[in-house]
């Protein structure tokens, strides 16, 4: 977690597009067709500051805790709800448009559902040095040392401010 030096992801679609992130910089590749090369087209990505979206199974309401809920109601109070079910394309929109994803722990996931080491590592990587944030709901995703390779967490990433204020709601019960 905090010892990682680099994270990347891909997204496939109507262009397929690379993210990497190494300190304090994000930047995105995306692949010619013909050439079957990838051309640096986003430099410094930053996450905005505005924050139109979040991204969450709003189904999984019933089995939250009762702070995560109240989270989760304020979140939708605020925000337009962006979701397609796939963590990354989700993070990826919220990375570039503005936005946070939520996939916490529930009443049957007390760990979550995410893999630390090869979900919620890599995106919060991603997400910090784009100046976004990278929760459990209790402590900064980086922060974890990993127990076992399979690790389950839960997961709040993405707009910085809104990443702390869903965290205050959940710390404060």
């Amino acid at each position: 977690g905090s010892e990682q030096v680099a994270a990347a992801y891909a997204v496939y679609g109507s262009s397929t597009v690379l993210v990497l992130a190494t300190a304090n910089n994000v930047r995105g590749f995306t692949l010619d067709a013909e050439s079957g090369a990838y051309a640096l087209t986003h430099h410094d990505i930053k996450i905005p500051e505005n924050c139109p979206y979040y991204s969450t199974n709003e189904g999984n309401n019933k089995v939250l805790d009762e702070p995560t809920r109240k989270a989760i109601t304020l979140l939708r109070d605020k925000y337009s709800q962006r979701y397609v079910g796939s963590l990354v394309a989700d993070f990826h929109r919220n990375l570039l448009k503005g936005g946070i994803f939520a996939y916490p722990a529930d009443q049957s996931r007390k760990n979550g559902r995410l893999r630390l080491m090869y979900e919620a590592n890599p995106l919060g990587f991603v997400a910090e040095q784009a100046g976004g944030a990278a929760s459990t709901g209790y402590e900064r995703v980086m922060d974890i040392v990993p127990q076992e390779l399979h690790q389950k967490t839960p997961l709040i990433l993405g707009n910085k401010d809104v990443v702390d204020e869903t965290v205050a709601v959940i710390k404060a019960g």
